[in-house]
């Protein structure tokens, strides 16, 4: 990143508090006491546990990996959902490397805000993926629960769409924009090959599974490689 691409603190502080209306995936607190926070490195090294149990407990599962999984696509919706639409109502991305996370739950602080004005950047796009994808290296790498990588990627993608899809519903004026950062960023790093944008209302149709089927009440998401088949 370029220093001259530095948006002042105001001016990020401004944006994240604008797009924390949108809804609770796309809140991001700023300041305030450090107290009930902790630097999402912490969580990621300790296999993001907490999460995966509350998962396991409210869903009754009795597979790990279902438990990982949702807890990552969850934790992957509240960092894209605030980092796209930045990027999109304000022009700025987000730097999220020093995000906490609450000790007792999934939300999000940044203690100081800090970006980058999209425009002055050489390619925004890969800017805002490696934001968000470095985080979910972050946790994978930690993650005590063997899941294959793509289904990661998967999930990634799947959030990806989901916020954008969220974002066009409030905002239905940056369909144009929304679907051509969201069509960059799919076909960017990881998120190459994940999944196809199906319809002009962001309906996407991902190539691999959350394994949320595969909870006792679960079922079959609407962006499953499995969604219209019979069976498992």
């Amino acid at each position: 990143m370029t220093e001259h691409a530095r948006a002042s603190a105001g001016a990020v502080a401004a944006a994240l508090q604008d797009v924390a209306a949108l809804g609770g995936f796309f809140a991001v607190h700023v300041g305030g006491r450090d107290e009930g926070w902790h630097p999402l490195d912490h969580s990621y090294a300790r296999g993001f546990t907490d999460l995966a149990e509350a998962v396991a407990h409210r869903h009754h599962t009795r597979e790990p990996r279902i438990d990982v999984s949702i807890a990552h696509l969850g934790h992957a919706a509240r960092l894209w959902s605030p980092a796209l639409a930045c990027a999109l109502l304000h022009g700025i991305v987000p730097d999220l490397t020093e995000l906490q996370r609450a000790d007792d739950g999934p939300a999000l602080r940044l203690p100081r805000p800090a970006g980058w004005h999209a425009e002055r950047l050489p390619e925004p796009a890969l800017a805002l993926n490696e934001q968000v994808m470095g985080h979910l290296r972050g946790l994978a790498a930690g993650l005590r629960v063997r899941i294959a990588p793509r289904l990661l990627d998967g999930n990634a993608a799947s959030a990806l769409v989901g916020a954008a899809h969220a974002l066009l519903r409030a905002r239905p004026g940056l369909r144009e924009p929304l679907t051509g950062l969201t069509t960059e960023l799919l076909g960017t790093g990881r998120l190459a090959g994940t999944g196809t944008i199906t319809g002009p209302d962001l309906t996407f149709r991902r190539r691999s599974c959350c394994l949320y089927y595969r909870a006792p009440n679960g079922s079959k998401c609407g962006d499953c490689c499995l969604a219209g088949r019979d069976g498992p």
